[in-house]
């Protein structure tokens, strides 16, 4: 249980306003601020927090809900931080333990770092899934994948939003719509006039985030993913499931380099909804 002091402090709602506050904690706790991807998550998701006495936040996370708005069929929560002078007083578990009972019956999913997981399997979250972070300077070489890749224009989105909900298994319309917006780079793979894949490169910090990735095949997430390389002078980041051995072997030859790994952990569900066959990167492991 959280100590008397911190219990009494309420949980409240965050808005864009609360993004610096946010970035602060970030950095609080030596992760990079990642202003942009705060915004997007504050803008798209609702976001969650106690504010601290002595300024700044003590707690916070994002819960990104995907499907119908009055009943979600799937709800992802990222970015659950606690300010290092607030740790391991039971802050993070108040503030985790109201949101699950706040979701009620609604499917939830999160990616979890080993020192993170304990506390959502004590919630009852399972483990079903795991990823491979990613990162580096992509190198060309070797045979170029044989699929063609053009940028996404406006015309394209209804067919992007068809696809990505048949992959994904959830409508996350007003995730995917903001994309042209937030990422520097949205790319397609097409065949015979049909999108057969897409990605985006977003910007944070020094590297671009490749993600989402979606994509018919492995040749065809390579294909996007060289596309997006040859396009930026930036490293690359990305999160891919590591079932997906063929394309992680791959980047990995062309100058990516493993970072972490985390779990996939659901709540209320066994697996993710969707096809994860063709589902190969998250937008941010944040919001699934």
């Amino acid at each position: 249980m959280p100590t008397p002091f911190l219990a009494d402090l309420p949980i409240r709602r965050l808005t864009l306003r609360d993004l610096n506050a946010c970035a602060d904690l970030s950095e609080d706790r030596g992760w990079p601020r990642e202003e942009h991807k705060w915004g997007l998550l504050l803008a798209a998701g609702k976001g969650y927090g106690i504010d601290a006495p002595d300024g700044g936040l003590v707690t916070v996370c994002v819960v990104t809900e995907y499907g119908p708005q009055e009943r979600p069929d799937l709800g992802a929560i990222g970015m659950v931080l606690v300010a290092e002078r607030y740790a391991r007083q039971g802050v993070g578990r108040r503030l985790m333990r109201q949101i699950v009972a706040e979701m009620g019956t609604t499917p939830l999913t999160l990616h979890a770092t080993p020192y993170g997981r304990p506390l959502y399997e004590e919630l009852g979250f399972k483990v079903t899934g795991r990823v491979e972070m990613v990162r580096g300077r992509f190198t060309p070489g070797g045979p170029a994948p044989e699929v063609a890749t053009r940028p996404a224009t406006a015309e394209d989105l209804p067919a992007i939003l068809r696809l990505d909900e048949y992959v994904f298994g959830c409508d996350r319309t007003h995730m995917i719509t903001r994309l042209p917006a937030f990422a520097d780079q949205l790319r397609i793979a097409e065949e015979n006039g049909r999108i057969t894949g897409y990605v985006a490169a977003w910007p944070n910090m020094d590297t671009q985030v490749v993600g989402p990735l979606i994509a018919r095949d492995t040749e065809t997430a390579k294909a996007l993913i060289a596309s997006l390389a040859a396009r930026t002078d930036r490293p690359l980041r990305t999160d891919v499931d590591v079932r997906h051995e063929e394309l992680l072997t791959w980047v990995k030859e062309h100058g990516l380099a493993p970072i972490a790994f985390n779990a996939v952990m659901t709540y209320g569900i066994s697996e993710l909804p969707g096809d994860w066959t063709r589902r190969f990167a998250p937008l941010t492991v944040a919001a699934g």
